[in-house]
């Protein structure tokens, strides 16, 4: 699986960070770091909610 985020449309709402904070971190200064680009299968789950949950649909979850 790969995690990406488009970082122009990021409003780093931390819903992500929230939802799975293995893969996504908020810094200081509300930027949003992606921690994991690949992370393991048995963060699929939390991933996918996470990039559902984001409100500008910044995060896509593809297959290697």
């Amino acid at each position: 699986m790969k995690v990406s985020v488009d970082m122009e449309l990021c409003e780093a709402n931390a819903l992500c960070v929230m939802e799975c904070p293995e893969v996504f971190q908020l810094t200081d200064d509300d930027k949003l770091i992606l921690l994991k680009e690949h992370p393991g299968e048995e963060l699929r789950a939390k991933v996918e909610a996470a990039a559902q949950l984001c409100p500008r649909l910044a995060i896509t979850v593809t297959d290697d």
